[in-house]
């Protein structure tokens, strides 16, 4: 009955299989022991607000009472996460997709700007670490100016960067792709830098027996090494990117996008809003990596390479 439903010893096992025995179970156990915590630190976050409620009240609270009453506050300083994934239902499946009241609507703003800015950032950190691995001159010159720019607050830059481009008529979507592209591309400069060095001295100078150029070594040698540098990355790039998108709109007091929703939640003191748009921006970073990991499990099965 065991070797029944055991997999046969030539068979590898399929890649969910793979995912469920190495992640599945720490991540399910590190997500219940949050959740606990979270709803735990409810109470006390929640606690004086409705201490005071009973006082005015003059009700004879308990311990359940106040734990209850915490977990199912209206306007909480905490939300409990079954009040976050309510709101978020109801933000999400209750409210027309085209409505301001829907985050859909403002998720697709949000990672419409992101998407542009992390395209515009592949291919400008891609075409920069190339030029700088083989142009010794782009090597000294541009990478300490790379690493300098990155330590400019980006809450300090966007502002600039939305007036100047709003001074030239350009507004919208293009000055948020404009703050992502500045985010995104470090990481995928520096990661691809790193991937089209890392063959090894021996594959170089075999290289160099069969007398390739430059494009050779590129096509043949550099550019497979660097492709898990790639993947890897593009998925902290797109990360980044996002926060960029995000950023970018809570200076302009933007309409649309979920910064919009941060700023209008905020400005209301409705916590519950806020909590729904983090977890929203969450689930869309979540998908856009969980789509470059797609491609490059797609990318390592058609080159025969570890997935």
């Amino acid at each position: 009955m065991t070797d029944a439903i055991e997999p046969s010893p030539g068979k590898a096992p399929s890649f969910w299989a793979r995912l469920s025995r190495r992640r599945g179970v720490p991540i399910a156990t590190i997500l219940l022991v949050f959740i606990g915590i979270w709803y735990a630190a409810a109470i006390p976050m929640n606690r004086q607000v409705i201490v005071q409620r009973y006082t005015l009240q003059d009700v004879d609270w308990t311990t359940s009472m106040l734990i209850r009453d915490s977990w199912s506050y209206s306007r909480p300083i905490l939300p409990a996460p079954h009040q976050i994934a309510v709101h978020l239902f109801d933000s999400v499946f209750m409210q027309k997709i085209n409505s301001r009241r829907s985050l859909v609507f403002h998720t697709r703003v949000t990672g419409t700007a992101t998407l542009l800015g992390f395209f515009l950032a592949a291919i400008f950190g891609i075409a920069l670490a190339t030029g700088i691995v083989f142009v010794r001159t782009l090597d000294r010159s541009l990478m300490p100016w790379i690493i300098t720019s990155q330590t400019i607050p980006i809450l300090a830059i966007a502002p600039m960067i939305i007036v100047a481009l709003g001074s030239m008529g350009i507004r919208g979507l293009i000055p948020k792709a404009v703050i992502s592209l500045y985010l995104g591309f470090f990481p995928i400069v520096i990661g691809m830098t790193k991937g089209l060095r890392s063959p090894d001295p021996l594959q170089l100078d075999l290289m160099r027996t069969y007398s390739a150029d430059k494009w050779q070594f590129f096509r043949y040698l550099r550019w497979p090494a660097s492709v898990p540098f790639l993947f890897t990355s593009l998925k902290v790039g797109i990360a980044i990117a996002l926060v960029g998108a995000i950023v970018a709109e809570l200076p302009t007091g933007a309409q649309a996008g979920l910064g919009a929703s941060l700023l209008s939640g905020s400005y209301a003191g409705n916590m519950l809003a806020i909590w729904s748009a983090l977890v929203m921006a969450a689930i869309l970073a979540m998908s856009m990596i969980g789509l470059i990991q797609l491609a490059e499990f797609l990318n390592s099965k058609r080159t025969g390479g570890r997935v």
